[in-house]
């Protein structure tokens, strides 16, 4: 009886336990999908901005930016200050604001639409945040630039771009080494509006009234006149008719 030769017989060996071995193992997963883009989880890992992050979560913006990220093809542009920015602040002014007035800081600092560095050349100020009106003494964001540099100014304080944290084509986000206070709280109050003049409508009420008085004492003594002349006619025809009577009684006796 003649035996198989090793030879050949190896690499049947050889592929079968190789067969073998890639049946047993399991397949590896395919790496899951980025999950959505989420402005927290940049900014924690960027370690410098807990003031910021804790203004987000407190006031749901963080929450809304997400949303809006995922929901919208406009993008998201976001001044984020340091802790350092909000050191420089007074002391007490962040403490001093309302629940609403610090939704509308935060607001302040975000623009609902995505900006690269390139175009904060050709932007058109006032720039519109989520704050809203952009009148002087609201919420005015006018951003300017000088070669790389782009300067940014609320009337209230003057600031750079610092560095760029984060940007994917749908999200910006900028660092900022001052907080950015808009003019609605923390500038001069708005100047009064002048009161409406009412000194015209004082002068022609009393011309009116006036010029019904003059009417009125015209008209009086037209009356008055009136009533002596028919008295004076009423005492002439008196004194004819009397005279009459006399000069025929006389005939009569």
């Amino acid at each position: 009886m003649s035996s198989f030769p090793f030879f050949l017989a190896f690499p049947l060996w050889l592929s079968l336990i190789l067969h073998c071995t890639s049946v047993s193992q399991p397949t590896t997963p395919a790496p899951a999908p980025p999950g959505p883009t989420n402005i927290t989880k940049i900014l924690e890992k960027s370690g410098q901005y807990t003031v910021f992050l804790r203004l987000l979560l407190i006031t749901q913006a963080g929450d809304q930016i997400n949303t809006q990220l995922n929901n919208s093809d406009q993008g998201i542009t976001v001044f984020a200050p340091t802790d350092n920015a909000f050191s420089g602040m007074k002391s007490g002014a962040l403490n001093s604001l309302s629940d609403q007035q610090k939704v509308e800081l935060v607001q302040f600092h975000i623009v609902p639409m995505f900006l690269s560095t390139s175009q904060f050349q050709t932007v058109s100020n006032p720039l519109r945040t989520q704050a809203g009106e952009t009148a002087y003494y609201k919420f005015p964001l006018n951003i300017t630039t000088s070669g790389n540099q782009v300067n940014i100014s609320t009337g209230v304080i003057d600031t750079t771009v610092a560095n760029t944290i984060y940007t994917d084509g749908s999200l910006a986000v900028y660092q900022v080494d001052k907080v950015l206070l808009p003019m609605s709280l923390f500038g001069p109050p708005a100047p009064t509006p002048d009161p409406v003049p009412k000194n015209d409508d004082k002068k022609s009420e009393a011309n009116d009234s006036g010029g019904d008085s003059k009417d009125g004492s015209a008209s009086a003594t037209a009356n008055a006149s009136s009533a002596v002349s028919f008295d004076r006619n009423m005492c002439g025809f008196i004194v004819s008719v009397t005279e009459a009577i006399a000069f025929i009684a006389m005939f009569c006796l």
